[in-house]
């Protein structure tokens, strides 16, 4: 790589997924980090935030003196060690800080000092996140087609079959709705941003893309918010609606949000603790539409879930779930649903069956 990147380079470097040596410290990478970078940071939070105090009062000098001091013997020898083994696994990646400033640079000396050559990112975190601002703004003008539908619909699978598919809920780990919440957490909203121009990036590049195949979102997946120039073009996009049959809606969230997230949370917390993991999921799921429900209608289907996790936990069995699950499709979901979907009848222009929207979708 040139000592000057272009942008060029910096799409490059992100369709090729290269390993990422993230130095910055773990707060700002929490804010927002490029898809599979590793935090090895030259400074922790707390030895950033003395430094950057110290520059503030001291000036530029006194802040790296006293990030020397800081970062010096033991923590010094043991950072370097954690890069190096980073390097190793990582041949063909790059050092990357904020800017491309003193700390990559510093990193990058004391790993070639202990014989070890690796090249850093130019410009740093801030020129990988405006490229894939940039790509996201590009690679959003390519038509649209949103498939929409009542919840059950399979609309997820569906996106996800499609060879120009974006599976947006996947890649925010949130399914859209109050009940939505994985076992994964959310990204932080930049992140979330950096692995969607990336995904769109690498999908973009395995084919000669006409149009984009995406479910119909509302701005907010969760706590992350869809990027404008994206949600703009959604709102001119055509609409391809699956309307399965109410039983084959039934069996898919039995098997997604009981057999599966029962599942998940088990996996994730073990049995006992798993198991109350996933019941304060379902309750909070319920209580998070409890005043749209109105509080009486509320009560009754709590009542009525707690009941099937009983019989749930006893038997193993979910069926006793469509007893709260049934009337809230039929009075709160499916209605909200097939309104939203009347306020944009003008750009349906297609409904049928999960197969039939499959077919339609491979002739296009």
């Amino acid at each position: 790589m040139q000592d000057t990147q272009t942008a060029q380079d910096y799409r490059a470097i992100l369709l090729a997924g290269m390993p990422i040596i993230d130095v910055r410290a773990p707060v700002e990478f929490q804010q927002g980090a490029m898809p599979g970078a590793i935090n090895l940071p030259l400074m922790n939070d707390d030895e950033r935030a003395a430094v950057g105090t110290c520059y503030k009062r001291q000036g530029p000098e006194a802040a790296l003196a006293l990030g020397h001091q800081l970062v010096s013997g033991t923590t010094r020898q043991q950072r370097i060690n954690a890069w190096q083994d980073a390097c190793r696994q990582n041949p063909a990646g790059y050092l990357c800080c904020a800017r491309g400033g003193q700390r990559s640079h510093i990193v990058q000396q004391w790993l070639h000092e202990s014989g070890i050559d690796y090249p850093l990112i130019q410009g740093g975190y801030k020129a990988l996140r405006q490229a894939a601002i940039q790509l996201t703004e590009e690679l959003v003008q390519k038509p649209i087609v949103l498939i929409g539908g009542c919840t059950g619909n399979g609309k997820t699978q569906l996106v996800q079959q499609q060879p120009n598919g974006v599976d947006l809920e996947g890649l925010a780990h949130h399914r859209g709705s109050s009940f939505g919440r994985t076992v994964e957490p959310q990204l932080s909203q930049a992140s979330f941003e950096n692995l969607l121009a990336v995904e769109m990036l690498k999908t973009d590049s395995r084919q000669n893309l006409r149009l984009w195949v995406l479910e119909d979102e509302g701005r907010m997946i969760g706590a992350n918010h869809l990027p404008e120039c994206l949600r703009e073009r959604m709102t001119q996009a055509s609409i391809a609606v699956v309307n399965d049959p109410f039983e084959r809606r039934l069996e898919r969230l039995r098997e997604e949000y009981f057999v599966r997230m029962h599942h998940d949370f088990t996996q994730a917390y073990g049995e006992s603790q798993g198991w109350q993991e996933y019941s304060e999921y379902l309750h909070h799921g319920l209580f998070a539409i409890r005043r749209r429900l109105g509080l009486q209608r509320f009560a009754e289907l709590t009542a009525q879930l707690d009941v099937a996790l009983r019989e749930q936990q006893v038997t193993g069995s979910t069926d006793a779930h469509m007893g709260w699950l049934v009337p809230l499709l039929n009075e709160y979901y499916d209605p909200m649903y097939r309104y939203q979907l009347e306020k944009k009848a003008a750009k349906i222009v297609f409904r049928g069956t999960w197969q039939d929207v499959a077919d339609w979708l491979n002739a296009r």
